[in-house]
Parts: C-alpha cells; sequence; structure tokens
C-alpha cells in the first residue's frame, strides 16, 4: 500500500527518477521541462528540516513527492492572511505512469488532511500556468489572488483544512489494476515547474 512519508538521503535517486519521467512526459508534450536540474532538485529529499514528503510503496517505490512548509511566502498575500495558519504546498510531482490513478489529487487531499489534524486553516499553493489552476480547482483550491511578479504572473490558490475520511482507500487505490494505463486526462499532474525551478534558484 502507499503512503506519504518525510524523504531521506536514501530517496534522492527515486526522486530524480520520478522527476526525469516526468520530465520525459512534458518534453514529448512540447512543454519545458527541469531535466538539466534533475539532480540538483532531486538532493532536496536530503533536506534535514524534513519538510519534503514522498509518496511510496511498503517496498520503497516512489511515485510522488511534494514539500509542505510551515509558512506561507510573504509575496502576494495579504496581512490578515499571512497571519492565518496554513501550510504551503510547494514542487509536487509524480510518476506519469500512475497518473489515471492521479497520484497528485492523492497528495493533495493527504496535505488537506494532515493540515486540519496540526490546527492549519487553509493550505496555500501557486503555479504560472492557467492549466494548473484548472487542474487544483478540481482538487477542491480556489484561485486567490493573481500577482504580477517581474515578467510572469502567478495564480495564488488556497484550500480549506480539513479531514479527508477516504483518504485510506485512496491511497489504497493507487496499488489498482489502473496504476500502468497509458491514457489518462490527467495533463496536468505535476505541479508548477516554474515553482519548482524558482525554488532551486533560491538555494543556489
Amino acid at each position: 500500500m502507499f503512503a506519504m512519508r518525510p524523504a531521506t538521503a536514501d530517496d534522492t535517486p527515486a526522486v530524480e527518477k520520478v522527476i526525469l519521467a516526468r520530465s520525459c512526459w512534458l518534453e514529448e508534450r512540447g512543454l519545458p521541462s527541469w531535466r538539466e536540474n534533475a539532480t540538483e532538485l532531486a538532493r532536496q529529499a536530503e533536506n534535514p528540516d524534513g519538510d519534503v514528503w514522498v509518496l511510496a510503496e511498503d517496498d520503497g517505490r516512489v511515485i510522488g513527492c511534494t514539500t509542505v512548509q510551515e509558512q506561507t511566502p510573504p509575496w502576494g498575500w495579504t496581512e490578515e492572511e499571512l497571519n492565518e495558519p496554513a501550510h504551503y504546498l510547494y514542487s509536487t510531482v509524480t510518476d506519469p505512469a500512475f497518473r489515471v490513478m492521479k497520484p497528485g489529487t492523492v497528495m493533495a487531499l493527504w496535505a488537506v488532511n494532515r493540515a486540519a489534524r496540526h490546527g492549519r486553516r487553509w493550505v496555500r499553493r501557486g503555479c504560472h500556468f492557467p492549466g494548473l489552476v484548472r487542474y487544483y480547482e478540481t482538487q477542491g483550491f480556489e484561485l486567490v489572488h493573481e500577482v504580477q511578479r517581474t515578467r510572469t504572473t502567478v495564480y495564488l490558490m488556497g484550500r480549506r483544512a480539513e479531514r479527508v475520511t477516504d483518504l485510506e482507500e485512496r491511497f489504497r487505490a493507487l496499488s489498482g489494476p489502473g496504476r500502468n494505463s497509458a491514457e489518462a486526462p490527467d495533463r496536468w499532474s505535476s505541479s508548477s515547474l516554474s515553482h519548482m525551478l524558482g525554488r532551486y534558484r533560491r538555494t543556489c
């Protein structure tokens, strides 16, 4: 069965494999990828603060990762919003071989449930593509702000934290028969490339 757990340095090769698989998927569709930075991005799994999480099977196979931070980035949000307890999601990436099972949605719901258990009011995230806005809306997130940042528009989104009663069933379904299907409508099952690359550049 799949579950979310904190990433460790040992997960770095598996996380890099997921990033490269998603990069191939993006490139086949004429979309930008983060192939050149895959190794550096995967090393975020070594973060001793433990804010990187992996979606992994009992046998250790990793099919997704995301970063959960305790603080909302200060730009783009009002002072009142910044004072609200919230978790912020960065750099969510999934293995495209599992996209029909929507692991990105499972990770998002896990984050919503975890935020509620930790007494947070919101789960927030941002992206640079309207397609990702539509995708995140299918996960229950709402567009809160559109912010012009240098030469790009950043879409800031949020969803109220709440308990997700069928979360265990969703994790179990990831091991179902459709896991390796090549046909799926989930075009935006990875998080914003721009956010991920931006976070990498800020750490350089």
